[in-house]
């Protein structure tokens, strides 16, 4: 009986919030439907010269608005609102009239107080006509007359009260369940109306993928010199090293206890140049990664980690290699951060691969990377949180921005959560599909 009295209580709660955010979609619209009229004058004003002083500054509320408006609607909706492209600083008249989103936004503004207002209207209105012929009509019916007329009620005798007061009672739960379907009706419209063209998005696609083509050219050139280095401060070195002394040892045959010590240097560098290779192996893609899988390569880091480190995996099956030497790469370096900065003594890891019937991203357009890790196959979300002291700020060094810059190539996302006294909660999210053969268990 409680659980259902507190499921009741939430769902009021729920409800009585999606009436108020009716109220200031209301308000809003109202609002804008001052604005747009307001932008209509400047341009009428344009040919006498006024309209180029008033013109950008109306611009400028009537964006604010918009934009206001598309915030709106992606939480009412959950899907983001793609603004059009922001109008420049000191903009004048003519690059206003030149900005194919000012006028998306003109247009959004006359049909928004009509079809948005309207209907946005219609839930508090339903609720406050309810309460009050639930609440204040019974007790104001005698001293309003015999013509007192609630909705198609008579109110003139108790009868017709007490039918008043279930009408009232009947229009205000009609305000309260229709609240939610009607913010979701207007999230819809708005996104209609407001989402930049699509023209505009090609070309901030176009523009993503060259900044992310250019990360990833950059990476491996990183990445191919770190391996140059690598191969002749170390491995080469000690070969370079194991060569002179077998040299020498070939030397001192004739003297045997000369020629044993020197072998035994020899065995001592080649086993240094075989532990350095191997680690530039690892550098590059862990052994375990390639046989095992994510979540096992992913254990074996907390292994490694000198903090308590608690891993779930929750992978159905094995993901696309690239995806997955990316994920295991950036919580490697979110495992180091936590060690190094954080000052934390326990990080919880949960990796999971939503399937793209669960979870559709529909706030982006896919692209097909060969390999699995396109839009259309899921996604895989990785979640490290430390109990440090907080107040993590990718501004203030690279390793956040590494692997931030690393998820870009392939349409990933890195979000982060680290008030001042902790905890730190960092979630990536990477889109790929999830097609090979199980091999790690979960």
């Amino acid at each position: 009986m409680s659980s259902i009295i507190a499921r009741s209580r939430a769902g009021t709660a729920r409800a009585l919030t999606a009436v108020g955010r009716c109220q200031l979609a209301g308000l809003l619209g109202l609002v804008v439907a001052f604005v747009g009229p307001a932008v209509v004058g400047a341009l009428l004003l344009l040919p006498v010269g006024l309209g180029h002083r008033l013109l950008p500054p109306a611009a400028g509320v009537l964006r604010r608005c918009a934009d206001l408006a598309r915030e709106r609607a992606a939480r009412s909706s959950g899907v983001p609102v793609s603004p059009p492209a922001p109008l420049p600083r000191a903009a004048g008249a003519r690059a206003v009239l030149a900005d194919a989103g000012f006028w998306r936004d003109l247009g959004w503004a006359w049909l928004e107080p009509l079809a948005g207002g309207l209907l946005v209207a219609l839930p508090p209105s339903l609720v406050v006509y309810g309460a009050f012929g639930a609440f204040v009509q019974p007790f104001v019916w005698r001293l309003l007359g015999d013509g007192n007329w609630y909705a198609f009620v008579l109110v003139d005798g108790t009868a017709a009260m007490v039918g008043a007061l279930v009408l009232g009672l009947a229009f205000t739960a009609a305000g309260l369940l229709l609240a939610a379907p009607v913010l979701r009706l207007h999230a819809r419209l708005s996104r209609l109306l407001l989402a930049a063209p699509r023209t505009t998005e090609l070309v901030r696609r176009i523009e993503q993928l060259t900044d992310t083509r250019a990360v990833a050219l950059d990476g491996r050139a990183d990445e191919l010199r770190r391996i140059e280095r690598d191969l002749h401060d170390g491995a080469q070195a000690r070969l370079v090293a194991l060569g002179m002394r077998l040299d020498s040892a070939t030397r001192l045959l004739h003297d045997p206890p000369a020629a044993r010590a020197a072998l035994l240097e020899v065995r001592e560098l080649s086993a240094r140049a075989l532990e350095d290779l191997r680690d530039l192996v690892r550098g590059i893609q862990p052994p375990i990664l390639t046989d095992r899988g994510l979540g096992d390569a992913v254990r074996s880091l907390a292994l490694d980690s000198f903090l308590d480190v608690h891993v779930e995996v929750r992978l159905a099956a094995r993901l696309p290699a690239a995806v997955e030497s990316a994920a295991y790469f950036a919580v490697n370096e979110l495992l180091a951060n936590a060690a190094k900065h954080s000052g934390a003594d326990r990080v919880d890891i949960v990796l999971t691969h939503t399937p793209a019937h669960t979870h559709p991203p529909a706030h982006t357009h896919g692209r097909d990377h060969g390999d699995g890790a396109g839009h259309g196959g899921g996604r895989l979300r990785v979640t490290v949180t430390d109990d440090g002291r907080g107040g993590a700020d990718p501004a203030r060094g690279t390793g956040l921005l590494g692997v931030r810059a690393r998820l870009a190539t392939f349409d990933g996302s890195l979000a982060l959560h680290s008030p001042p006294g902790g905890p730190t909660t960092v979630t990536l999210e990477i889109p790929c599909a999830s097609s090979l053969p199980k091999t790690s268990s979960s």
